[in-house]
């Protein structure tokens, strides 16, 4: 019988500095996480995605010990940090809404975790000004009031407050969704950037996908209080394991595999596909088989131009994306395609009935159990 006192890994010679074992959380009736497992490793950026309702705000509620787990154990290398008080874990917090206090200049913010270990208030000063220059902020910012700054500023100073307590893990609950998207996409480079600095163990909450592409070494995908996949970003976009990965993952198309007439290969509706592409496919009979093509891996094909899989559709819409056009192409049988293009290649006009064509390389076979 495993000693409930031993961390799950702890005949690892390099244990991952944060261990979830067998977590769950019941409120009531209602199960919010079950069979939560997880290793996050030493001065990793570690970013958990999921929908609303997923169990991201319970999970880490239970991490920072806000909350008690109703099974499991949650470690900090060998010390179960779940018997630990939430003051007193080596960790901390960075709130969407900050929690800085709006009575408190800038450098007493900072200074507050520091006060509290009793640190001179020369250090402590000393301390305050090396995090403010840390986040570019000028030293005349140590006596400002925190009303007098901008969202962008709180923003650097709640991180350098969050870096005064000097923590082993930093847990972040979605602190840039309050921001317009030119300062949200400036403070992901700094994140990342402070990351890569400090060598700190972020965990990052965040319900948006474009933050933990950014900004991540791994992404989890949390699903009805489970993870769905967890892997390096290119992986998860590139190769996800179930449909809702696929589509929660960005624009996605995704399509029923059977076997042919022939039962020699492989047939999608609506599309002519190369023998070679046919014989390559792989069907599990005891399995859904969908074939995941992501918009910008088909191509708009003049009529002699060859792909392993071809169809045809009326161009419904198309939307500029900046650098890209984004259609929407209807095949026949009424089913929508989203196909991305870079503006300097040939384009497509609105009605306009256009040949499409991706090649197996380009596309990702998922095979799930029949539910």
């Amino acid at each position: 019988m495993a000693d409930p006192e031993r961390s799950p890994v702890s005949v690892m010679t390099e244990l991952p500095i944060l261990q979830i074992a067998g977590l769950r959380k019941e409120y009531g009736g209602f199960v919010a996480l079950k069979d939560i497992d997880l290793k996050v490793r030493e001065g990793e950026f570690f970013t958990i995605v999921g929908p609303s309702g997923s169990g991201k705000t319970t999970l880490i509620k239970l991490l920072v010990g806000m909350e008690e787990q109703t099974e499991g154990s949650i470690w900090l290398r060998n010390t179960r940090l779940d018997r630990v008080p939430a003051n007193r874990r080596p960790t901390c917090m960075v709130f969407q809404s900050l929690a800085l206090f709006p009575h408190r200049s800038v450098g007493q913010n900072v200074e507050f975790p520091l006060k509290i270990k009793g640190m001179p208030a020369a250090e402590r000063k000393k301390r305050a000004l090396e995090l403010l220059s840390m986040f570019r902020l000028p030293e005349n910012y140590y006596g400002k009031h925190i009303n007098q700054c901008s969202g962008g500023e709180r923003q650097r100073i709640a991180l350098a407050r969050a870096l005064a307590f000097d923590p082993e893990i930093l847990f972040f609950d979605e602190p840039l969704s309050a921001l317009d998207y030119r300062l949200r996409k400036t403070l992901e480079k700094e994140l990342k950037a402070l990351h890569l600095r400090t060598g700190k163990t972020f965990i990052y909450i965040t319900h948006s996908l474009e933050e933990a592409m950014v900004m991540s070494d791994r992404i989890a995908i949390l699903r009805e209080g489970r993870f769905e996949q967890i892997g390096p970003a290119d992986e998860i976009y590139n190769r996800p394991q179930s449909c809702f990965v696929a589509s929660f993952m960005g624009d996605v198309n995704l399509f029923a595999v059977a076997r042919d007439a022939a039962g020699s290969g492989a047939a999608i509706a609506h599309f002519s596909i190369s023998a070679e592409a046919a014989a390559a496919i792989d069907i599990a009979p005891d399995k859904k088989n969908t074939l995941m093509v992501r918009p910008e891996s088909i191509r708009i094909l003049s009529e002699n131009d060859l792909a392993d899989f071809i169809t045809r559709g009326r161009v419904a819409g198309q939307y500029l994306l900046g650098s890209r056009t984004q259609y929407e192409v209807e095949q026949e049988g009424g089913r929508a395609l989203v196909v991305e293009a870079a503006n300097h290649t040939p384009g497509a006009s609105a009605g306009e009935v256009i040949r499409l064509g991706f090649d197996l390389k380009q596309a990702h076979l998922i095979q799930e159990a029949v539910s």
